[in-house]
This record gives C-alpha cells, structure tokens and sequence, in this order.
C-alpha cells in the first residue's frame, strides 16, 4: 500500500468524526421524549442504559478491533450509528426509543479508541508519530465546532417538527458508512489470541493491569479527569438556571462551549509541549477541582465563563492523555487498552455522577459543586501518586 494511501487516512477520519458529532437533536432531545410520553425519570434511566451498553462492549470491541481491524471496526461503528438513527426516527416510545439507544451504544463503543489507534497507526507507517497529540486535537476540535453549529441548526430545524432533526441526522450519519469503507488498513501487528478471543481480552486487560504500572496509573488518572468533566455537563442547564439565563440563550451558550472545545483542542500539542508532562497533568486535575468551588461560591450570570474552565480541560485531557497511553503499548493492543481508558472513565462517572445528582437533589448544587471538586480531586491525585516515579 502506498504512504497516499495511508495518509488518506487521517483527513476522511475527520470527515467520519465532523459527520458523528453533527448533533441536530442535542438542543431539543428532551422535549422529543417529552412529545413522545417520557417521564423524566425515564429520561435518566435511557442515559445509563445508554452507558451501560457503551461499558459492556467497550473492551471486547476494542479488542475485535486490535485482532480482526481498525477498518471493519469503523465501518461496523458508522453502521450501527447509521441504524441507531433510523430508529430514532420512527420511535414513539419508551421501548422503541431504548432500541435505538442500544444500538447507538453499541456502535459508540465500536467505534471509541479505534478511530484514535488508526490514526497513530498510520502515523507510525509513515514515521509521523510525534504528531499524534496534534492530530488527535485537531480530530476533537473538528467535532466540537461540528456539534457547536449542529446545535444551532437543530433548533431552528425544530421550529417545523422535533421528528425533523432526527429525518435530517440520520441522513448525515449515513454518508459515514462510505467514507469507512474507503479506509486503508496501515501494516501492524495484530494481536494473537492464545486459548480463545475471551482469553485474548484478559490477557491484555491483566498485562496492562499487573505489568505496566504506568499505564494502569494513567489510565484511573484518565478515567478520573474525564469524569469530572463529564459531570460537570449534566448540571449546566441547572447551573445556569440558577443563575438566571433566559432559556431562549441556553442552545447559543451550548454552541460557544463545543466551540470552545474545538478551539482548546487544537493548541493541546502546543500546551502539553509548554508545560511538560508533570505539569499538564497536574493542570488536568486541578482545573476541574477549582472550578468547581468557583461554581460552588459564584452562582450568578456574569460567573457562566467559569464553565469554559471544564472545556478547557475536555478540549486538551482527550489528545494528550491519549498520546500518553499510546506511547506506552504496542500496537497489537493499542485499541483495546484505549477502550479500557474509555470504559474506566464511564465507569467512574456511573458511580460518582448519580452520587453527585443525589448531593443536588438532598442539599444544593453548590455543595454538590463542592463535594465534586473534593472527590475528583483525591482520584486524580490518587493516580498521580502511582504515576510519580515515571513523570518527567
């Protein structure tokens, strides 16, 4: 295969990822449940169904993708992206809505870490590698200003119909299945599975976990940032109820935050080279914790710019952390040790994240703010410790 080939690669992954992050119904999928019959509380509970399938089949589909291919992982992942939509579109209730959330959580979960490891892939064929955390920022970015103006037009898309963002998402999720198939598969070393595929995902998951202490303490820092970022998302329409928005700004303010994102993420090469390691990692963690207790003190209207803290850090964690991982593990395990990176991280928001929403909902956001800023806090600097000897 050619380097023209394989270096294709890499601007059809940001097209796939500018497609996947076109969220036209991000801005009114509550009220589409809402139309269609769903209490809130079953609101919440599609979420974690959601998570939960993305959890179950994070690993083996990481590790599906390191033993049979990066390209027929992603044009599974585009196809069942494709079909979850479909779904969606022709869903008028609970069970048919959590058909298609299923389906869309387990083509999430083909697809996560597997796109990031064919980048560096295909890097590394070309002897390109030292632009990985680049290029992984510039992949991120495309789809944070992708969902930013996907917002915007979601909503005035919904003046006709809440069903028409759906019509028109499922039609631009689509052209992703093509674009895969196109992919060429860089040379590698594939994993061989000794005893079996289940075996071979062991394997990886006790090598990682017992014999390379590094990575093990990167991937529960990891886990740890992404979390805190992560539920700071789901109280950002209650924060800013609180602190008096108009509802009619709250999809402008979502669209500036993806913006911010996209913007972030693109000098996270630039930042991780500025500070060095030990000190973006500590930025990583502290930023999240400070943030919080500012959220905690200042709940008014002209304090909103603080949340640009916590997608400061979601638009640098992403590349650089990733770029840690993938430094440190070959790539005949490359994907399914970066889908253990992704599954930590959800599962550490699946514990703490309903903790937090309960603090909320027995006491105040703002000493939910506080007791997420103590707890996310202690986990990072928990990996930290186990990281110290390897830190430069």
């Amino acid at each position: 295969m050619s380097a023209i080939a394989i270096e294709r690669n890499i601007p059809k992954l940001y097209l796939i990822k500018a497609l996947r992050w076109f969220m036209l119904i991000m801005p009114i999928i509550v009220l589409f449940f809402q139309e269609n019959g769903l209490s809130m509380t079953q609101v919440l509970l599609l979420q974690a169904i959601f998570s939960i399938a993305i959890t179950v089949f994070e690993i083996p589909s990481g590790y599906f993708s390191d033993v049979i291919g990066r390209k027929i992982t992603l044009v599974i992942a585009c196809t069942l992206g494709f079909t979850g939509f479909l779904i969606y579109s022709f869903a008028f209730d609970f069970w048919s809505i959590l058909c298609a959330e299923i389906v869309l959580g387990l083509g999430a979960s083909f697809l996560s870490g597997t796109d990031s490891a064919l980048i560096y892939d295909s890097l590394l064929q070309l002897g390109r590698e030292a632009e990985y955390t680049k290029t992984e920022g510039r992949m991120l970015s495309i789809g944070n200003f992708s969902e930013g103006i996907a917002s915007i037009l979601g909503g005035l898309l919904a003046v006709i119909s809440l069903r028409v963002p759906f019509y028109v998402e499922t039609a631009v999720i689509f052209f992703t299945i093509p674009i895969a198939l196109t992919l060429v598969e860089p040379e590698r070393h594939k994993f061989k599975a000794k005893g079996g595929n289940f075996r071979g995902i062991l394997r990886i998951v006790r090598h990682v976990l017992h014999e390379q202490r590094e990575v093990r303490g990167l991937l529960l820092y990891s886990g740890s940032v992404f979390a805190s970022t992560l539920t700071l998302v789901w109280f950002i329409q209650p924060y800013m109820k609180l602190t008096g928005l108009p509802i009619a700004y709250f999809g402008i303010a979502w669209a500036i935050l993806q913006f911010s994102v996209g913007f972030f993420s693109l000098s996270a090469h630039r930042i991780e080279a500025r500070l060095g390691q030990k000190n973006a990692l500590l930025l990583l963690i502290l930023m999240p914790a400070t943030g919080y207790v500012l959220l905690a003190i200042l709940q008014a209207l002209w304090a909103l710019p603080l949340l640009l803290i916590f997608y400061f850090v979601r638009g640098i964690a992403v590349p650089v952390l990733r770029d840690y991982v993938n430094k440190l593990v070959s790539s005949d395990m490359r994907a399914t040790v970066l889908s253990v990176q992704a599954l930590l991280g959800r599962l550490v928001f699946a514990i703490i994240g309903p903790f937090i929403g309960w603090i909320t909902d027995g006491y105040s956001l703002g000493t939910a703010f506080f007791a997420a800023a103590a707890i996310f806090l202690g986990l990072g600097m928990l990996a930290l410790v186990m990281l110290r000897n390897e830190l430069n």
